[in-house]
C-alpha cells in the first residue's frame, strides 16, 4: 500500500523507526512521481506531434491541446491519446511499444518506413544512423517528440538529441546545463563525452566568459564557429578545446520566465551552422523544455509547503545578514503529530556542512535524508526536547562522518538549538576547521621554506613558528632569539644594511624587505626578512610582525645560471671570432664577382649566399678558370660541416683541383687523388673530411663539355623550352672510401644553352623529397629565361629561396648565340624534367 512503512519489528530502536518512516515516505513519493511522469510523457509527446505538424512553440501546442479538449468535452490526457492515435499505426497485439510516425503519417518515403522505433520499454532510445539529407525537419522533430516521451533524466535526453538531431546536423556531443540556486550551472545531462570530462565540467561557477551562462543570460542562442576567435571570449569546454570545432548553445525556453537551462550541441566538423540547422536546433530545444522541467522537490518546494512562506522568508532575510553558520529547521510531522524529520527552510551564507554544501544549497534538504546517521543520537533527542520544552540545547562536541564521492569525510561539531515558534534555529561550531587551517599553514611554511615571527616590544617577548627554528638551525628548546641577538649571526658585510632597515622600521614605520646572510653550523645561508610594525595611538611601536624565508637553494640556482650565462657568452664570443676569421678567409679565398664573367667564349654568372641561421661559415665553393690550352674549368663543391675546418678543407680542395688540372691530369684522375688526399689528412679525433663535387672542362673549339661528379647533384641543362638533368656518371663521395671509382661523361653544348652547377642548399627543404626541389628548380629556371632574366640567372635563383637554411652556391654556364646575342626562348611549356637518382651525402 502506498505510504506504508517497511516492516519494523516490535521494540525497534527509535532511530530505526524514524529511518523506516523516511524510507517509506520517499518510496511513496517515487510512486506518485512515476504516475505523474507517465501522464506527463503522453502530454509532452502529443505536444511534440503538434509542434512538428503545425510548426508552433511548445506553449502554443499545449494551448491547442487545451482548446481541443474543452471544445470536445474531454480531459487533456484523453485529447493527447487521441492526437497520438491519429498519427501512428496500431501497435502489435500484446506489446506496449510506441513506434515512430509511419511514412504515411509523415509524408516520408520508403526510407522512413524502415526507421527503427523507440520503445517506452527501453530506458534509453536506440541510436539511429546518420540520416539521409532528404529527411525533413518535420520528420526529425516528430522522432524527437516521440523519443522524449520515453526518456528518464538529462542523460537520456542528451543521448536522444545526439542520435536523432545530432545525426541531422553532424553534432557529435550534447551537454545540458541547468541554473543552480546560487547562479552557477550544473551539468544535468550529457552524451558523446567521456566521464572524466563530464566530471570536470559537472559544476560551473557563475563566471563570465562561459558560453552556456551567456546564452541563458542573454536569452539568445550562441553560435561558436571559429575556435580561435571564440577562445578569446569564452572558456571552451574540452580536453583539448580544439576537439570540437563548432559549438551551438541554445537556451531552453522558461515558460514565460527567463531561461533556466541551455543545451550545447558540439561537433568536430568545422564550419558554420546554416539557417536550416539553426532553426532545427531551436525547435528541438523548445521540444525539450517540458522534459527538462524540474520537479517541485528539486526546486526547493516540498510536499509540506513552499519555502517562500512569510515566516521562513523573514528568517532568511535575517540570516542573510548573519555571520557564522545557522539554519532554520521546520519539523515534519506524521498524521499522529510525531516528528518524523526536519526540513532546512533558511540558512546563513556561512553555513557549510561536511560535504561542502554552503548557504542556500542547504535549503529544502531534509535532515534524515541528507544526514541519516543523526537519527537516534543525542543531537536528534536534543532537537525534539527543545521543540517540546522550549529549553535551549547545547550539545557536547561529536564526530560526524559522511561518504562523499566514495571518500569518508569526518568533522567535529558542537551544536546549539533554540526554538522559534514551531521551528528550530540551529547554529554550530566546526572544531576541526582550525586544526586543518593550522596544518595547511605549517605545510605552506615548510614547502615555501619560510616561517613567521612576532616581536612584542612592550612585553619584550618573541614568538616563532616551527619553520623559523629550522631556518636558523636553532634548537626549539632554546626558544626564539631576541632582536638584539640577531646581529651576532649575521655576516658582517650585511649587518649595516640590516641595521638601517630595522632602524627605518622602528623609527619611521617603513616596512622591511631585506635580504641578508647568516652563519650556521651547516654553513652560510641566504635569508630574507619581510616585516611591518604596529603602533599605538601615540605612534609608538608596540609590535613587529613578519616572516623569514630561506633563499639559499634559490641563490645556488641563481649562481649556477649566472655561471652558465658567462660560459655561454664566452663560447658565443669564441664562435663569433671564429666566424669572423672564417668569413675573412672565405672572402680572400673565394671572391664573388659582382657581374658575369667572360671565359672561353662563355658567359658565367656566379652567386653565393651563406646560411641565414647559425654563426659558422659553410664549405660551399666554386672555381671558374681558363686552362693553358684555352679550355675552361668549372667546379662547384660542398664540404661537409661548418667553421674553420670546413673553410680549410674548401681551400685545400680548390687549390689542389686547380693545380692538378693545370698540369694536365684527367678529370677522373683529379677526383681519385682528391679522395685519397681527404682520407689521409683527417685527424684521429674528427676523422677524415668529406665533400661532394661536380667538375667540368669546356673545349671552345668544338663546344664539347667533359664532366665528372663525386656524390653531387646532377647539372641542369636548359635548351630552348626544355629543362633536363644530365644523366650522371659513376662517382662516390670524396673522403668516404679508398675503393671509390669515378667516370666521366660528355655533352656538346649549343648556342643559347644554359648549364647550372649548384649545391644542395638551392633545392633542399626539410621534410621534402629531393625530387620535388629539383622539379621546382627546373620550372623556375625556365620561367626566368622566358622573362628574359638570363643574364643574372644564378643570382635571381638564390634570391628566390625563402630561407637559406644552408649555404647556396650556383654557377650558370651560358653559351651565347652565334651572333653574340642570346637566342630567343620560345613560350614555355610544361618542362620535361628527367631526374635520375642522385648519389648524395
Amino acid at each position: 500500500m502506498k505510504g506504508d512503512a517497511a516492516p519494523v519489528g516490535e521494540g525497534a530502536a527509535p532511530e530505526v523507526v524514524a529511518l523506516a518512516k523516511a524510507v517509506a515516505r520517499l518510496r511513496s513519493e517515487v510512486v506518485d512521481l512515476e504516475g505523474i511522469a507517465g501522464i506527463t510523457a503522453v502530454v509532452e509527446r502529443a505536444k511534440g506531434v503538434l509542434m512538428a505538424q503545425s510548426g508552433v512553440s511548445a506553449d502554443a501546442a499545449y494551448e491547442l491541446l487545451l482548446e481541443r479538449a474543452g471544445r470536445r468535452d474531454r480531459t487533456v490526457l484523453e485529447e493527447s491519446w487521441i492526437t497520438l492515435g491519429q498519427v501512428r499505426s496500431p501497435p502489435s497485439p500484446g506489446t506496449a511499444r510506441i513506434s515512430l510516425p509511419t511514412a504515411e503519417a509523415t509524408g516520408a518515403g520508403d526510407d522512413a518506413k524502415n526507421e527503427p522505433g523507440i520503445s517506452v520499454l527501453s530506458p534509453r532510445p536506440r541510436p539511429t544512423a546518420r540520416r539521409d539529407r532528404g529527411t525533413t525537419r518535420r520528420e526529425i522533430l516528430a522522432r524527437l517528440a516521440d523519443g522524449l516521451a520515453a526518456v528518464h533524466g538529462g542523460d537520456d535526453i542528451a543521448e536522444l538529441l545526439v542520435s536523432v538531431v545530432g545525426a541531422a546536423v553532424d553534432a557529435d556531443a550534447v551537454m545540458i546545463y541547468a541554473v543552480a540556486p546560487a547562479g552557477s550551472l550544473d551539468l544535468t545531462g550529457s552524451a558523446g563525452i567521456d566521464e572524466a570530462l563530464a566530471e570536470q565540467w559537472r559544476h560551473v561557477p557563475p563566471l563570465s566568459g562561459v558560453a552556456a551562462h551567456a546564452a541563458i543570460a542573454g536569452r539568445r542562442a550562441l553560435w561558436l564557429e571559429d575556435p580561435e576567435q571564440d577562445a578569446r571570449r569564452y572558456l571552451l569546454i574540452g580536453d583539448p578545446p580544439e576537439r570540437w570545432l563548432a559549438r551551438a548553445w541554445v537556451p531552453v525556453p522558461g515558460g514565460g520566465g527567463p531561461p533556466r537551462a541551455a543545451i550545447g550541441f558540439l561537433r568536430t566538423r568545422p564550419g558554420p551552422f546554416d539557417a536550416d540547422t539553426r532553426a532545427l536546433l531551436r525547435q528541438a530545444t523548445r521540444l525539450c523544455a517540458g522534459p527538462l522541467g524540474t520537479p517541485a522537490r528539486a526546486r526547493g518546494i516540498d510536499a509540506e509547503g513552499p519555502r517562500g512562506a512569510d515566516d521562513t522568508a523573514t528568517v532568511q532575510l535575517i540570516m542573510d545578514a548573519m555571520a557564522g553558520p545557522a539554519i532554520l529547521l521546520t519539523p515534519l510531522r506524521s498524521e499522529d503529530g510525531e516528528v518524523d524529520d526536519y526540513r532546512i527552510d533558511a540558512a546563513a551564507p556561512e553555513s557549510v556542512d561536511v560535504a561542502g554544501r554552503r548557504g542556500k544549497e542547504l535549503v529544502g534538504r531534509r535532515i534524515l535524508e541528507t544526514y541519516p546517521t543523526v537519527a537516534g543520537t543525542a543531537l536528534w533527542d536534543g532537537y525534539l526536547k527543545t521543540l517540546i520544552t522550549g529549553a535551549g540545547y547545547e550539545g557536547e562536541p561529536f564526530t560526524y562522518e559522511e561518504v562523499v564521492a566514495g571518500v569518508p569525510r569526518q568533522s567535529v561539531y558542537s551544536v546549539r538549538a533554540s526554538r522559534l515558534g514551531d521551528h528550530l534555529v540551529v547554529s554550530w561550531i566546526r572544531h576541526d576547521t582550525s586544526r586543518r587551517e593550522t596544518r595547511r599553514l605549517a605545510d605552506m611554511q615548510r614547502l615555501g621554506n619560510l616561517g613567521w615571527a612576532d616581536w612584542n616590544l612592550v612585553t619584550d617577548t618573541v614568538s616563532w613558528s616551527e619553520q623559523v627554528y629550522a631556518i636558523f638551525d636553532r634548537d626549539p628548546s632554546r626558544g626564539p632569539m631576541l632582536l638584539e641577538e640577531l646581529p651576532r649571526h649575521v655576516v658582517p658585510e650585511d649587518l649595516p644594511r640590516l641595521r638601517d632597515a630595522i632602524h627605518r622600521l622602528l623609527s619611521e614605520g617603513e616596512a622591511v624587505d631585506q635580504p641578508f646572510r647568516i652563519t650556521t653550523a651547516l654553513g652560510v645561508r641566504h635569508l630574507r626578512i619581510v616585516a611591518e610594525v604596529q603602533v599605538d595611538a601615540d605612534g609608538t611601536p608596540i609590535e613587529v610582525q613578519g616572516f623569514f624565508q630561506d633563499l639559499t637553494a634559490q641563490h645556488g640556482v641563481e649562481l649556477a645560471l649566472h655561471e652558465a650565462e658567462r660560459a655561454f657568452l664566452r663560447q658565443q664570443g669564441m664562435l663569433q671570432a671564429e666566424r669572423a676569421l672564417a668569413a675573412s678567409l672565405q672572402d680572400t679565398l673565394l671572391p664573388i664577382p659582382e657581374q658575369s664573367l667572360e671565359l672561353a667564349g662563355l658567359r658565367i654568372d656566379v652567386a653565393y649566399v651563406p646560411a641565414d641561421s647559425g654563426i659558422n661559415v659553410g664549405g660551399d665553393w666554386y672555381s671558374a678558370i681558363e686552362l693553358p690550352d684555352t679550355s675552361a674549368l668549372f667546379v662547384v663543391g660542398d664540404v661537409a660541416g661548418h667553421g674553420l675546418a670546413a673553410v680549410g678543407t674548401m681551400a685545400q680542395l680548390r687549390f689542389t683541383t686547380k693545380g692538378m688540372t693545370v698540369t694536365g691530369s684527367s678529370l677522373p684522375g683529379v677526383l681519385r687523388r682528391l679522395n685519397t688526399l681527404l682520407l689521409h689528412t683527417g685527424s684521429e679525433e674528427s676523422g677524415s673530411a668529406t665533400a661532394t663535387m661536380v667538375m667540368a672542362r669546356y673545349q671552345p673549339w668544338d663546344r664539347r663539355l667533359i664532366w665528372v661528379r663525386a656524390g653531387h647533384l646532377p647539372p641542369l641543362l636548359i635548351r630552348g623550352a626544355r629543362a633536363q638533368f644530365l644523366e650522371q656518371p659513376q662517382g662516390t663521395l670524396l673522403g668516404a672510401t679508398f675503393e671509390a671509382s669515378y667516370e666521366q661523361a660528355v655533352i656538346d653544348l649549343l648556342p643559347g644553352d644554359h648549364l647550372l652547377l649548384y649545391t644542395d642548399g638551392l633545392v633542399e627543404e626539410p621534410g621534402e623529397d629531393i625530387g620535388v626541389g629539383l622539379d621546382r628548380l627546373a620550372a623556375t629556371a625556365l620561367r626566368l629565361l622566358r622573362e628574359e632574366r638570363g643574364e643574372t640567372l644564378s643570382r635571381t635563383l638564390v634570391t628566390l629561396c625563402a630561407a637559406n637554411r644552408d649555404d647556396i652556391c650556383v654557377l650558370d654556364i651560358h653559351v651565347p648565340d652565334v651572333d653574340g646575342r642570346d637566342a630567343d626562348v620560345p613560350d614555355a611549356v610544361v618542362p620535361d624534367v628527367d631526374v635520375p637518382d642522385a648519389e648524395t651525402e
